[in-house]
This record gives C-alpha cells, structure tokens and sequence, in this order.
C-alpha cells in the first residue's frame, strides 16, 4: 500500500486522535516502542527518527509514529509514520518527514513514539495504543 493512499486513513486518526481522550499506554510488558538516542536534521529540514519495536495482537492496521518537540515542549512536529508487524518479534522502524515550520535545529531534543492500531469497532476505526515512549535525543546534522 502506497504512503498515498494511506494519507486518507492518516488523517482520520490523526483527527479521532485529537478528539479522543488520552489513553495510556498497554500494560503489557511485551508490547514495546524504544527511540534510538540520535535523530538527523538534514539542511533542508527533513527529520529522520528511528528505533525499534514490538507488539501483539492486532485486528486492524498498525503504525509506529513519532513526534519531536525542541524549545516548545509543548509544541510537536509530527515526522512520518511506519506500518508495522505485530507478531510479538523486535523490529527497526525509521520515519521521515519535514515539519511545516522550519523550528527544528541540530541540538537537543524530545522525540515521542507510539504503536497505534486503527481497530475495527462498530464499523469505525478507532485508536487503540500498544505502546508509547518518550525520549530526550540529539538531533545532528545529516
């Protein structure tokens, strides 16, 4: 499946994300996301993240996403997703992508990773988290 036809179902669950209330993380110990200690920053803009993960059990499509934040804590840049396999085996993701505001620097930064499944459930797909991370990183010059 190409990133452009998955933009549609991006969208819907980046906007169910937003109305939904926040939902921790699952308990199990299996269903893991780790974000490597460095990120890259290319001259252009371009973010390049990347880490591993784990999970189990999934009905509907699953995703590694990531977001980076820098001297706004409370600001964060979305950068890519990553479709992912839930087979209960460790896998790499990598996500890329160019936030719209050129705010982002090489330096210190805080970067979040979630597995998020758009699960079946009425006939609509909604979120349902596997696992979330975060991690303080140093983005450098790529």
């Amino acid at each position: 499946m190409s990133m452009r036809s998955l933009r549609p179902v991006l969208a819907a669950a980046a906007l169910l994300l937003a109305a939904a209330p926040a939902a921790p993380a699952a308990a199990d110990p299996y269903e893991t996301v780790t974000v490597d200690p460095t990120g890259t920053i290319a001259p252009d803009g371009t973010v390049t993240l990347s880490g591993t993960y784990r999970c189990l059990g999934s009905v509907g499509p699953v995703f590694v996403s990531s977001s980076v934040s820098q001297s706004e804590p409370t600001v964060r840049q979305g950068i890519g997703g990553t479709r992912a396999v839930c087979d209960g085996a460790e896998h790499r993701w990598e996500n890329t992508g160019t936030p719209s505001a050129k705010t982002l620097e090489p330096g210190a930064a805080n970067v979040e990773a979630t597995i998020m499944e758009l699960h079946p459930q009425g006939g609509l797909p909604l979120p349902r988290f596997h696992a979330a991370e975060r991690q303080d990183v140093t983005l450098t010059q790529g």
